[in-house]
């Protein structure tokens, strides 16, 4: 089980849980729910006590990943299989994202 810690403009939002390759779970974090100025990260992930599941990486994850030619050099420098879609996403979603979401590993 792999997780990641979800950062909304530098601010807490969640956590992202790979439970198994077709099981993933994402939980708003109890402070950040609480906050009702705080935005869902996502339309697709709206704010809600209740995890939310998928059997594949949430789209609006996968969509933060590269693709074609990068993806193949960042999966090689990170010795990851060019497939493994949470791996690329925890290691290069840290920091530089296109939007205001970055995903740190736990």
């Amino acid at each position: 089980m792999r997780q990641a810690l979800v950062y909304n403009n530098g601010r807490l939002a969640g956590l992202l849980t790979e439970a198994s390759p077709s099981e993933y779970i994402f939980r708003y974090d109890d402070a950040y729910f609480a906050d009702k100025e705080a935005p869902a990260i996502s339309l697709t992930i709206p704010k809600s006590r209740q995890e939310h599941h998928m059997p594949f990486l949430f789209p609006f994850f996968a969509n933060m990943l590269s693709e074609g030619h990068n993806r193949t050099v960042q999966a090689a420098i990170h010795k990851l299989d060019r497939e493994d879609d949470f791996g690329i996403l925890l290691a290069t979603a840290q920091t530089d994202t296109p939007g205001a979401i970055t995903v740190k590993p736990l």
